[in-house]
């Protein structure tokens, strides 16, 4: 069952979907695609046929990347959303994606796949919207195949203090102005930067994928540490 904030954050994305990708690409000086283009080697470096599980997918950036470069991959992106879903699907269509790309709308925290589904699940951007984190991590670990490897992009404060003060600054005062003027809805781009600097840091959250039974977790950090890859392995 759907907690108020899960509807929250559904009603959110389908309010900016359409404006979505080019406040993502304007907001993060378009590093997001090299953000993702870095974590492909995590999850394409499979041999031969496999299924990876695309969660919290939104307009399907990350997935169309996934499908282009493991042609042998069946990608299944998983969103809470059916505006963004709605935009993935025309990309989809355009790309000639749809019969490797499935598109489908649910909750991570109670997904609809069997056990030992999946090779890889990936995350990109969105485990901190979840509502109850643990709980999802434990549902990924249920679908992920033994050897199965989860990995995760989610924005982060850098380390450094003048960067992280920098890195507020814009945040907390021009994200929500620019979010606001292009999308028409300024109270999403306030929730979008708190939620980033309320997000647990990296020691407490590989902490906490240990505690959910993952295993071989790891950590790196991209453009500062604005941006973190996490990855963790399910025990053969």
């Amino acid at each position: 069952m759907e907690g108020p904030k899960t509807d929250k954050i559904q009603s959110m994305f389908d309010s900016i979907a359409d404006d979505y990708d080019k406040l993502n690409h304007i907001l993060s000086l378009d590093l997001d695609k090299t953000w993702r283009k870095r974590a492909l080697r995590y999850i394409t470096d499979l041999k031969g046929e496999g299924d990876v599980l695309d969660i919290a997918c939104g307009t399907g950036d990350f997935s169309i990347e996934i499908a282009k470069h493991g042609s042998e991959l069946d990608v299944t992106g998983l969103d809470l959303s059916e505006g963004m879903l709605d935009v993935m699907r025309q990309k989809l269509a355009k790309e000639g994606l749809e019969s490797r790309v499935r598109t489908m709308q649910g909750n991570a925290e109670c997904m609809p796949f069997s056990c030992n589904s999946f090779d890889r699940v990936t995350i990109a951007f969105g485990i901190r919207n979840f509502e109850h984190r643990e709980k999802a991590l434990k549902e990924i670990l249920r679908v992920l195949k033994p050897g199965g490897r989860l990995v995760i992009l989610e924005l982060s404060v850098p380390s450094n203090r003048f960067m992280r003060w920098c890195y507020c600054q814009y945040f907390s005062k021009i994200l929500p102005w620019i979010g606001g003027k292009v999308s028409g809805d300024k109270a999403a781009y306030k929730y979008l930067p708190a939620s980033v600097l309320n997000f647990p840091d990296k020691r407490t959250w590989m902490a906490t994928m240990r505690d959910c039974g993952y295993c071989a977790v790891r950590h790196r950090a991209f453009t500062f540490g604005v941006c973190r890859l996490y990855r963790g392995e399910k025990k053969r």
